[in-house]
């Protein structure tokens, strides 16, 4: 299914790397909800992805139909059942995910300020910019270098390195 680069998204960050079986699982729950995801009644264009086995992601491609208050209401309570299902969280904005090596790693806010002060992330390290907003930011300002995103603004200061 192709989506327009306009297409809304939402980006979901687990606090943990869910096991493959779990990707497994969550990706046939995205897969339902996506399919019968509605806006006053009518058919979202919609899809859902896990990425790194820890990022949910949802697509609304609005050309056919426009997400709605209630539509954004039923997907935030989807993902609270997938919170409870896979006792995840998936709403903490300052657990912070960023690149080790080929790893995606996060930290909660005062433990990435710490490794921040300690130089074990520094200017080029690849951070996550969750709050993208369309297909067009997620494919190019979703994962960038800490000095591009809108951590270097909240805690560049913090930087050794």
């Amino acid at each position: 299914m192709q989506f327009s680069e306009n297409s809304r998204v939402w980006v979901y960050q687990a606090d943990r790397e869910l096991t493959n079986d779990e990707v497994l699982q969550a990706k046939i729950l995205l897969d339902n909800f996506t399919t019968g995801w509605t806006a006053h009644s009518s058919q979202l264009k919609a899809k859902g992805e896990i990425r790194y086995n820890r990022f949910f992601i949802l697509f609304v491609d609005e050309s056919q139909a426009g997400a709605s208050g209630c539509s954004i209401d039923k997907s935030v309570h989807f993902m609270h059942q997938l919170e409870a299902k896979f006792n995840i969280n998936l709403f903490d904005r300052f657990n912070l995910a960023y690149r080790k090596n080929d790893e995606v790693l996060s930290a909660p806010r005062h433990t990435f300020e710490e490794l921040l002060k300690q130089g074990a992330i520094g200017s080029n390290t690849i951070v996550f910019n969750n709050l993208v907003q369309n297909l067009t930011e997620l494919n190019s300002k979703w994962e960038v270098p800490f000095k591009d995103s809108w951590h270097n603004q909240l805690f560049g200061n913090l930087i050794t390195a």
